[in-house]
């Protein structure tokens, strides 16, 4: 997908929650951030040395800004898919290394991180259509499989079979309903 196709699918994200134009573009810290991640997300992938060296400075200063005003760090190397959504500003920090799927939402509070040790350090991989509640930690060297729900306060530090409902610290599977009605 281009830039202003992730852009556009983001937009219709927030607008399938029930957000306007103006309150989306205005008031909506969430969108703000994603906003600014796809368009220095795509000055990370330009070919062009110069130019790219000085809008990276630009959009490192952004980004700063943003994460000031917001509470939401998410850097330009993070590979993130279409549809994007954050439910609620504040306290999300993503490494830079992660991988997050298509059509996935993140709540408040929400670290995606590298832990581990030997060949268990890393960062997580996040597959499509998951939901991440509040003031989840996934961390290390894991797969979270695509439909997967992971509920509020949950640590997730092992891979995370399809469709699984995970909650608790650390986070155990309590159910395979998955995140269908959630993203």
């Amino acid at each position: 997908m281009n830039f202003l196709t992730l852009i556009s699918s983001d937009y219709k994200k927030y607008k399938k929650y029930g957000g306007n134009f103006i309150t989306i573009l205005f008031f909506t810290q969430g969108f703000w951030a994603s906003f600014q991640y796809r368009v220095a997300h795509a000055v990370h992938k330009m070919q062009i040395p110069i130019l790219k060296q000085l809008l990276q400075l630009l959009c490192l200063i952004w980004q700063k800004i943003i994460e000031m005003f917001t509470g939401i760090s998410i850097p330009a190397s993070a590979q993130i898919g279409h549809s994007f959504y954050i439910g609620h500003f504040g306290g999300i920090i993503l490494n830079a290394k992660t991988t997050i799927g298509n059509n996935c939402n993140i709540s408040q509070g929400v670290t995606i991180g590298v832990s581990g040790q030997g060949e268990n350090r890393g960062v997580p991989k996040i597959g499509n259509n998951v939901y991440i509640g509040a003031n989840v930690v996934i961390a290390g060297n894991i797969t979270v499989e695509d439909g997967v729900l992971i509920g509020a306060c949950s640590l997730v530090n092992t891979n995370v079979t399809a469709n699984s409902v995970m909650l608790g610290v650390p986070a155990v599977k309590v159910s395979e309903k998955g995140s269908e009605g959630y993203v």
